[in-house]
């Protein structure tokens, strides 16, 4: 998987070129991070496959909204695995996605301080 970097052109045609929307959106992004990976573990350790689909379908959503596509494969990847009912890998998955999480958020949080 490769280190994501923000395609801010990309980012801000989404939103209109509205640069404060999009500084807005990158904040609540890093706000959610910690929620993100902590709803997605509860979810896991209690065998709750909707809520652990529905949560990598939320972390799939906020992921794709700054266009990372490598992360938004591993949500859509373990969402599916929810869906199906399997288990099986799915900590790993769990483990993959929190670390792209933080690891986006760590970008974003050095774009937001470089305003």
């Amino acid at each position: 998987m490769s280190p994501f970097v923000l395609d801010r052109p990309a980012v801000l045609e989404r939103l209109g070129d509205d640069e404060d929307i999009m500084f807005m959106m990158l904040g609540m992004c890093c706000d959610d991070v910690e929620n993100n990976c902590r709803e997605l573990s509860e979810a896991l350790v209690a065998a709750d496959l909707e809520g652990l689909r529905r949560a990598a379908h939320t972390v799939k959503g906020t992921l794709a909204s700054v266009s990372d596509d490598d992360g938004a494969a591993l949500a859509f990847a373990l969402e599916k695995q929810a869906r199906a009912g399997e288990l099986a890998g799915a900590e790993a998955l769990l483990l993959a996605l929190q670390a792209r999480l933080r690891h986006v958020a760590g970008v974003l949080a050095s774009v937001l301080a470089s305003r």
